[in-house]
């Protein structure tokens, strides 16, 4: 018995001394910004950040890349032609940049890799689980959401037979506001849909296999449901969205769930902020952090999503952290550092 309370004792001592070495979530209180590129005809909702890099790529095909060690800028073109891009992937230094519209192009850096013809082409988000292995997602074809998988470093690309994949509800599609539509942490995959029908399709095998969650999020209408979703772990995520025709329109637009993305519930119920077009978790913020913009603004939850601040009236489309103080946003006009204190 003795050894037995001994052993009790040395055990929950390692699991005190474990808890405490967790880092310290400082919440977030104000932010700056600071403009990098500014042009009244800039239009960037693909924005990606990898270590030392930032690249963007605008509306128009201009690829603006920035070592933010030394501030310096590069722009080049995906493409001779004038081509829409709102996705976009940065891996090992390759740079993927994937157009809506028909034809669908797909590029890795400027060698394309994949083009669709198609009336209802339309695609809205691009990530990587690895360096070999990628998805990108758009509206729906023939009863289906449009998935391309690549596992071979992005040379070549496929598309997911509708047989693989779950019917599409009346009137679903996605949006292609931020490049944020789908989250991966891990094997993991989440893709966030909106519309009349706004859902989570959910693959537990780096897209083999998948399923489909309805969610709480407000929908009915084209212009609503989900506009952005990130995950910080493998239980804990979180999207925002609502009607862009009605900014400031705050009920069932925020909804968060611990469960890995089986189960959603609404937060900050009828609270700002209305319509964002992205999320992010903060890092190291043991997802509690999180940070929303769009064009009405900047704003942080500090407390995973219960209640949020509005920190500027700066607006953009797009946000990617480089660490836990520093990101960079971009939108119409601009491209910015954000600095978080």
């Amino acid at each position: 018995m003795k050894n037995i309370v001994f052993i009790s004792i040395i055990v929950l001592n390692f699991l005190g001394c474990k808890d405490s070495s967790k880092p310290k979530y400082t919440p977030i209180t104000s932010v700056k910004s600071q403009v990098i590129i500014k042009d009244s005809l800039l239009n960037i909702r693909a924005l990606e950040v990898d270590g030392f890099s930032v690249r963007a790529v605008s509306s128009i095909g201009d690829v603006y890349a920035i070592d933010v060690r030394t501030s310096q800028i590069n722009i080049n073109r995906v493409s001779a032609d004038t081509i829409n891009f709102r996705a976009s992937a940065l891996v090992n230094d390759n740079y993927f940049a994937l157009s809506i519209g028909s034809p669908a192009y797909l590029f890795k850096d400027t060698e394309l890799v994949y083009k669709e013809t198609h009336p209802d082409v339309f695609y809205d988000a691009l990530h990587f689980w690895n360096s070999m292995e990628g998805i990108a997602v758009g509206d729906p074809i023939d009863g289906c959401m449009s998935i391309l998988i690549t596992r071979d470093g992005g040379a070549s690309w496929n598309k997911i037979s509708c047989d693989g994949l779950p019917s599409s509800s009346e009137g679903e599609a996605a949006f292609a506001a931020s490049d944020t539509n789908i989250a991966i942490v891990g094997n993991q995959t989440w893709v966030a849909t909106g519309g009349l029908s706004s859902r989570i399709l959910r693959s537990h095998d780096k897209g083999v296999s998948w399923s489909v969650v309805d969610t709480p999020i407000i929908q009915g209408k084209e212009t609503t449901g989900i506009f952005s979703i990130d995950f910080y772990d493998s239980l804990n995520g979180f999207a925002i969205g609502g009607d862009y025709t009605n900014p400031k329109a705050q009920h069932s637009n925020k909804i968060r769930t611990v469960d890995g993305g089986i189960s959603w519930e609404v937060v900050a119920q009828d609270q700002s902020p209305g319509y964002k077009s992205c999320v992010q978790y903060i890092p190291n913020s043991n997802a509690k952090g999180l940070v929303s913009v769009g064009v009405g603004g900047i704003d942080v939850s500090n407390n995973a999503g219960e209640s949020w601040k509005h920190l500027s009236d700066d607006g953009f489309y797009t946000l990617r952290f480089l660490n836990d103080s520093i990101a960079y946003a971009a939108g119409k006009g601009k491209l910015s550092k954000i600095t978080f204190n």
